[in-house]
């Protein structure tokens, strides 16, 4: 499984996450501690908002650890709401149009998962992308025909609802797939960030949430420098971030996904996650 990390708050330079500290994104790509797949070198890539409007992106074939072009970018960027992603391919070959975070318009979009018996659904998950947005299929992967499939569907407004109707739409067809379908993935629109944690078999792929001050770090594992304060997002469960607030949600594709009563603010974030963990592990 791949590993990703998204960072929402102040700006700050990239490498101070993603490069220097113990258990950074990078050392992750060549040592994950709770994946399957402990070396993900099949590719890597940046999405970032700074002054355009639309948000930069550099996505690259060479693992994360021998990228010097990677290094070099974290090393002069700085934003305050920024996507990375390094890969270990389920499904689709190694190549720039495979590797994350995908863009469309302002969206970008990251994902660990894979929807099970892929090959035999190919054909008809990719129909369920809309004709006006199928040409900017790049890649084979399953990932990329998620994000496309649920642009169609309305994620540039509501991304929790529309990757919640394509999930349930994959899940319909052909009989669903003969395996899991896991979901653990990131989607911004420059404004929002929304962190997904969720699969048909109960055991999506590991992802944690730490406030850092006014700061929110999502990631597939503890990192940086001070590697306490992360909480596991509860599985069947969205966490949004926006306008200095977190909300945590349910997400479930195959019933409702329930709006809280009352948004948490940043500063209850940790208390939020971990509430929620421990009602779910009482269930």
């Amino acid at each position: 499984m791949c590993r990703l990390l998204a960072y929402s708050g102040s700006p700050i330079f990239l490498e101070d996450l993603l490069i220097h500290p113990a258990g950074s994104l990078v050392s992750q790509s060549m040592a994950a501690r709770e994946a399957r797949t402990v070396v993900n070198g099949d590719g890597c890539g940046l999405g970032w908002y700074a002054e355009r409007p639309e948000p930069g992106l550099y996505r690259g074939i060479l693992p994360a650890w021998s990228d010097r072009n990677l290094v070099s970018l974290c090393r002069q960027i700085r934003s305050g709401l920024f996507l990375a992603h390094v890969r270990a391919a389920t499904s689709g070959e190694v190549s720039t149009g495979n590797c994350h975070p995908f863009a469309h318009g302002r969206q970008l979009f990251m994902h660990n998962g894979q929807i099970g018996d892929y090959p035999r659904l190919r054909r008809e998950v990719e129909a369920m992308i809309p004709d006006a947005l199928y040409g900017e299929r790049r890649g084979t992967c399953d990932s990329e025909a998620i994000f496309l499939a649920a642009l169609g569907r309305g994620s540039e407004i509501d991304p929790a609802g529309a990757y919640a109707a394509t999930l349930r739409d994959i899940l319909a067809l052909n009989g669903g797939p003969d395996e899991a379908l896991r979901f653990a993935a990131v989607h911004s629109d420059g404004e929002r960030l929304f962190a997904f944690r969720w699969a048909s078999d109960g055991q999506p792929p590991s992802l944690y949430a730490k406030l850092d001050g006014s700061s929110v770090l999502v990631a597939s594992e503890p990192c940086g420098c001070d590697p306490s304060g992360w909480q596991p997002i509860p599985p069947g469960s969205v966490l949004e971030v926006a306008d200095g607030e977190a909300r945590l949600r349910r997400f479930d594709p195959l019933g409702a996904h329930a709006q809280p009563s009352a948004a948490p603010r940043v500063s209850a974030l940790r208390d939020t996650v971990a509430t929620a963990a421990a009602t779910r592990n009482a269930a």
